[in-house]
């Protein structure tokens, strides 16, 4: 009768579930390695970032399957509340859809869902926000990161689309999939995002890699500040870096539209774009 058919389609579910346990209400986003949903556990008010990992991405290479180990080694040894945080992760992960349709052994990880966005949408939104902007994201990063380099991890992507802001302006450092951890005194991958990138990376020597995430976090620094990148990238044959590597720090401030910029803050965003990654800022 029409009243049952009415009836099965109410209790038709609505959206996907997860582990029997989420609801998956939307995509939150796509990486080259995985997309992110945001899940509702089951009858509560409770929500969280379900990260499922690309079938594609992880058939590549073993190569691909070691950087989600070591994302989930790293996130579950990082408790701190300025880093995202991992709540479950697993290799038996199921989907069931709305349609019936299973899909199984997915590799997951579930964090902690964090209300705001990306950082990098409130520097577009917002543009320049100025020094006290800067000064009140720079500790928050630096405290983050110091807590990061003192348990021997370095992140090696530190970019806006990798931080996560709340509602209340608290940062999360996000995506660890280029993180890496116990020997980070003396690294050679390539790795990171041109704009961000170190020049001793680039120039493929063997870097520190608390060096490196200080050089991104100057980066991050001054567009928060300025509304605009520092430069293209750190090379040498770069017309910004360029002159900051001439020296001629008056003429590049000028076209940076910097002029207004206090001393302090100009002296301490050229010692985050130092050439020599021992001359950056540490955390000691």
């Amino acid at each position: 009768s029409s009243e049952q058919m009415q009836n099965q389609s109410e209790n038709r579910q609505a959206h996907p579930i997860f582990n029997g346990k989420f609801e998956i209400l939307k995509s939150l986003g796509e990486g080259n390695t995985s997309k992110v949903y945001l899940g509702k556990v089951l009858g509560t008010e409770e929500y969280a970032a379900i990260k499922i990992l690309k079938e594609e991405f992880l058939r590549r290479d073993s190569d691909s399957i070691l950087s989600v180990h070591n994302e989930i080694t790293i996130l579950k040894n990082l408790q701190h509340a300025g880093i995202i945080n991992m709540f479950e992760y697993g290799d038996a992960g199921q989907v069931v859809k709305p349609s019936g349709r299973v899909i199984d052994n997915l590799v997951f990880i579930v964090m902690e869902f964090v209300q705001g966005g990306l950082l990098f949408d409130l520097c577009q939104t917002m543009g320049a926000m100025g020094e006290d902007a800067g000064r009140f994201f720079l500790h928050q990063m630096l405290d983050s990161v110091e807590f990061m380099h003192t348990r021997r991890v370095v992140h090696r992507d530190l970019k806006l689309e990798n931080i996560l802001i709340d509602d209340n302006l608290n940062l999360k450092l996000a995506d660890f999939g280029f993180a890496c951890y116990k020997n980070i005194d003396s690294l050679k991958s390539y790795r990171g995002t041109m704009t961000y990138m170190a020049p001793e990376i680039k120039e493929g020597k063997t870097y520190k890699g608390q060096n490196v995430d200080m050089f991104s976090i100057g980066v991050i620094l001054f567009i928060i500040v300025q509304g605009i990148f520092p430069f293209k990238e750190a090379r040498k044959e770069e017309y910004f870096y360029n002159l900051l590597l001439q020296g001629k720090i008056g003429t590049y401030f000028q076209k940076v539209n910097g002029t207004g910029l206090s001393e302090d803050f100009k002296d301490l965003i050229l010692k985050f774009f130092a050439y020599e990654g021992d001359e950056r800022p540490s955390n000691e």
